[in-house]
């Protein structure tokens, strides 16, 4: 029988080991941390019961996960909860963009935008079943579906402030721009369109939905599908250096590239080692979880249905921020996004104090206190939040990368997503899961398609790892 080494324990190491063990090889994944889970892991805090993601949070492109979806995870106590409204990115005068999973209901509260959004997102989200066949895998190669794709990726390559225009409401504008948001790179640069592109039409097909009993249930579900399947979990178990690597037919890094190499060192091809130390790195994120008495008190109604408030203010300002934020500056309004998880899924309360998750866009390594600057932002369009608040626990930048590795900096992205790291990963390849040595490859969120919960990087990897064990 094969054998396979995992390193690292994250979304994308188990499903990488799960599409391994599936095909008979026989599977140890070597976890640092003292359970697996990655950024998908949800902890107890603040108040007795209150459940928290600690980073990862809403899933519009895990539910619909090619991978994910064929696995049967159901069995294993994973199931997916949706709020009334996906999300809503609220304006200084009341109004609002809505995002619901119908394309037809978000484009009738866009108005004058209504044709436009119908225009832009119909088709693709009744073909995104089809599309994620293409757009979850490296771009770079012929697609199973071209049809679909190029009509999908036509405005993609634009940068988002260009795509912005496309629309004639400060609510659509704002709406999409706010989702953009989520590439974290300033939107006037080409391709930033392209992540809120695939999340909107993930969401329209899927909506924006939660993990019942926190992100961990995803991971959860992965490792007791991977237990059946004969593989084993290994944690607190930290590599450093190759030699520490059992012996195995295939080993697969869920690290990111700077950690490959500084593991292997000199046992990488120079050329691939010194694009893995070059790897950029993008802005970071600062995080407050609140326990809020009754909820947030938005002024906006829709909020205080929707799973995700975007708080970024009008296009212009959302667009400042990214600027100052890519530029190493702290913007005086952040782009904050906000979690109501609970709305979903109520277990995750305790009585009528409810958890809020939120984080704000900040430089790469930020040093500073973002919680004033987090909770003021709120305050905004929620008066009285403060006086709601019964107690919060902060993540600062800094500390992200000590739970998370990959994280360095608070780049919960794994890596900067520009041009280059977007379409080819940490380095110029056709083949972003190879690392020049036989039998080693990586499978991390720094490689295609990025990041979020779908598993499909270490999904892609183990295809490639297990067509080249037939080969030998």
């Amino acid at each position: 029988m094969s054998t396979a080494t995992v390193v690292g324990g994250g979304p994308n190491g188990l499903a990488a080991a799960v599409a391994l063990a599936r095909a008979g090889v026989r599977v140890t994944v070597l976890e640092a941390d003292t359970e697996v889970g990655g950024g998908t892991r949800t902890v107890e805090a603040i108040v007795p019961g209150l459940l928290h993601d600690q980073c990862s949070a809403v899933h519009p492109m895990a539910v619909g996960s090619p991978f994910l979806a064929g696995l049967g995870l159901e069995d294993y106590g994973l199931s997916w909860c949706t709020s009334e409204i996906d999300c809503v990115h609220p304006l200084a005068d009341g109004r609002a963009g809505v995002l619901h999973r119908s394309v037809e209901d978000t484009a009738v509260g866009l108005r004058r935008d209504r044709q436009r959004w119908k225009t832009l997102f119909g088709k693709p989200s009744a073909r995104y079943d089809a599309l994620a066949e293409d757009i979850l895998r490296p771009l770079l190669r012929i697609p199973t579906h071209p049809l679909t794709l190029a009509r999908f990726g036509a405005p993609t390559p634009l940068p988002a402030s260009a795509l912005a225009r496309y629309f004639r409401t400060e609510e659509a504008r704002a709406l999409f721009g706010g989702v953009a948001a989520h590439a974290f790179r300033p939107l006037h640069l080409p391709l930033t369109s392209a992540i809120g592109m695939g999340i909107l039409t993930a969401g329209h097909r899927y909506g924006w939905p939660v993990a019942a009993g926190g992100s961990q249930s995803i991971t959860r579900a992965l490792a007791l599908l991977l237990s059946d399947l004969g593989g084993k979990i290994e944690t607190g178990v930290r590599v450093r250096t190759a030699v520490e690597l059992p012996e195995a037919d295939i080993t697969m890094f869920d690290l990111a590239p700077e950690s490959v190499a500084a593991i292997l060192g000199d046992r990488l091809p120079s050329r691939i080692a010194n694009a893995y130390r070059r790897f950029r790195r993008g802005p970071g994120v600062f995080k407050v979880d609140f326990a809020v008495s009754d909820g947030v008190p938005w002024t906006n109604p829709d909020a205080r249905r929707a799973g995700t408030v975007h708080l970024g203010g009008p296009y212009a300002e959302i667009a400042a921020g990214e600027r100052d934020t890519h530029a190493g500056r702290l913007p005086e309004r952040p782009f904050v996004l906000v979690g109501q998880q609970y709305l979903a899924d109520p277990q995750r309360s305790a009585g009528d104090i409810h958890p809020v998750w939120a984080y704000a866009h900040v430089p790469h390594g930020y040093t500073g206190d973002a919680t004033a600057a987090i909770i003021a932002r709120i305050e905004q369009f929620a008066p009285g939040f403060r006086d709601r608040v019964i107690g919060y626990t902060v993540r600062p930048t800094g500390e992200f990368a000590i739970h998370n590795p990959n994280f360095t900096g608070g780049d919960i992205m794994t890596g900067s997503k520009d041009i280059r790291q977007l379409v080819f990963g940490p380095r110029i390849t056709l083949s972003p899961y190879t690392m020049g040595i036989p039998g080693m490859y990586i499978c991390s969120a720094a490689t295609p398609p990025g990041p979020g919960a779908h598993g499909m990087c270490g999904a892609n990897a183990a295809d490639v790892a297990l067509a080249h064990l037939k080969t030998r």
